[in-house]
């Protein structure tokens, strides 16, 4: 889907491609987006590969990643096989969620969010099969996204060699759609893989839904694109439950366009408001249905205090993506916070001229259906997606937005871990140490790998730098939970052994 996107920070430097859901107070705008991240104060950026010659990342930072699967026999992912290399961290938890397609289950949250959206754009092409293999030119060089751009890192993505990866977002499809499937109107729903944190919102394997809509010369001159737009407004003005209101952030009211388009305005900001009309007519669908569901189920109490029969005030943030400018974040006002609900902007025309649409101007958007389905059917721990256990899986049906009811809570069993991480001298008769090997995405994979879904929480607790070597120790705190049963604080001890054991022999770091 359009760049991890989502909530609190399913990536913290790299591109979060169009999409995702952020929650944060409406005074602040912490809770950083998953999915089409902005690159706020990144390096100087490098040139970009041109499309069609896959790149080899520049940089190979074994040091301190996972060696799980590095340098060992190929890979096995969906019934193919792929040669590893120095770049492989792919591990076997994460290769087993490939064929898992939660979005294609018809009675499952993510699956019914994804068909919902789906009904509400008829005229678009419907991709939701995608391979989740592609390649690094796909993923990254497609998009113009710069050779040493963070986004690439082993520590964000996961490689099953230096050139073949699972997605890290469905933007990585875009160019493959316009050019070799010719749709220019097209929603692409898909599972995607990034190394992550761990917390009741952020799960290395998560669902984008991408949106790109692409107009001819003839589209933006016969007056298609004033008719849509038109007819969705009538539709936002009939479903009388929602409505939306525009206020613009951080920006002027007629956002910059790129050097390309230069004599172009009058065909470009349609264009534009044909893009925010889209995402406000989907906003006042999904939201207004939810509102009819309490109404139906006799609960107009909840359906007040959710704040869904009033207007949805609706704002957009400039943004900063790689592959569109003028570019926005999407927030609507949710029982007082603001809302990400996703990443969007006017697609890089050089896209479009790789494929093959020299003459075309378009629009994408993006966002995680995680974080969206958590606040719509009320689900309070990423986890619970990917749970088979029938009283979760039995409260859902096709077509309907329903709040989760939880059943019992099972309790944590927290347990530290405290490590010296590596150093070096800065620089020749320096004493000053600074870190160097470590990486704290690592040590979540790792112990996601060990525990599975029975780690609930990973927090860094404590830092200590000592006074006279200048070495640094972290301790974490690992909160296992299940979801489903009670674990003993014997099987926590035996993880938590194992855990220590792979992160002395794996991660460089000393245990204290």
């Amino acid at each position: 889907m359009l760049l991890r996107a989502c909530l609190t920070t399913c990536y913290i430097q790299p591109v979060r491609m169009l999409g995702g859901v952020r929650l944060t107070p409406a005074s602040s705008r912490a809770f950083k987006a998953v999915s089409y991240r902005s690159q706020a104060a990144q390096p100087a950026a490098s040139p970009t590969a041109q499309p069609g010659t896959p790149t080899t990342p520049p940089y190979p930072e074994t040091e301190g990643v996972s060696k799980t699967t590095a340098g060992s026999a190929p890979l096995q992912v969906l019934g193919q096989t792929f040669p590893t290399d120095a770049w492989t961290n792919l591990t076997p938890s994460i290769a087993s969620k490939t064929d898992r397609k939660l979005h294609l289950i018809p009675g499952h949250p993510l699956g019914i969010l994804k068909q919902l959206i789906f009904d509400q754009f008829p005229g678009y092409a419907y991709l939701d099969t995608l391979p989740p293999v592609v390649t690094t030119e796909a993923n990254f060089d497609s998009l113009l996204i710069p050779t040493d751009h963070p986004s690439r890192s082993r520590h964000d993505a996961y490689y099953l060699n230096a050139t073949t990866m699972l997605r890290s977002h469905t933007s990585a499809h875009q160019l493959e759609v316009l050019r070799d499937h010719g749709h220019r109107a097209f929603l692409v729903a898909a599972d995607v893989y990034r190394r992550d944190e761990i917390d009741a919102s952020h799960y290395p394997v998560f669902h984008q839904m991408e949106g790109v809509r692409a107009f001819s010369p003839t589209e933006r001159a016969d007056g298609t694109i004033q008719r849509e737009i038109a007819a969705m407004q009538e539709t936002i003005r009939r479903a009388g439950v929602t409505a939306t209101e525009d206020n613009l952030v951080g920006q002027s009211d007629r956002a910059a366009l790129q050097p390309e388009h230069t004599g172009q305005a009058d065909e470009v900001y349609p264009v534009i408001d044909h893009l925010k009309t889209s995402l406000n007519y989907w906003v006042a669908g999904i939201f207004g249905r939810m509102a009819r569901y309490h109404e139906a189920t006799g609960r107009p109490d909840l359906a007040e205090r959710l704040g869904t029969t009033d207007r949805i005030p609706v704002r957009w943030i400039e943004g900063n993506f790689p592959f569109t400018t003028p570019s926005w974040e999407m927030e609507v006002l949710y029982q007082g916070a603001w809302l990400e609900i996703c990443g969007c902007g006017i697609m890089k025309q050089k896209i479009m001229d790789d494929a093959g649409l020299q003459d075309h101007i378009g629009w994408a958007a993006g966002f995680g259906l995680e974080r969206l389905a958590m606040v719509l059917f009320d689900i309070p721990d990423i986890r619970l997606f990917w749970s088979e256990d029938p009283r979760f899986l039995e409260q859902f049906r096709p077509g309907t937005i329903t709040q989760f009811a939880p059943f019992s809570k099972y309790p944590p069993c927290p347990k530290d871990i405290s490590f010296w991480v590596p150093t070096l001298l800065a620089s020749a008769g320096s004493d000053a140490a600074t870190e160097t090997g470590f990486h704290e995405n690592d040590l979540m994979d790792l112990v996601r790998e060990i525990a599975q879904d029975l780690v609930e929480d990973v927090k860094l607790v404590d830092r200590f730098a000592h006074p006279k070597t200048g070495q640094t120790s972290l301790c974490y705190r690992i909160v296992y939970r299940s979801m489903d049963r009670s674990v003993t604080n014997e099987e926590i001890n035996e993880l938590q052994e194992r855990v220590r054991t792979r992160v002395a022999e794996q991660l460089g770091v000393t245990l204290r």
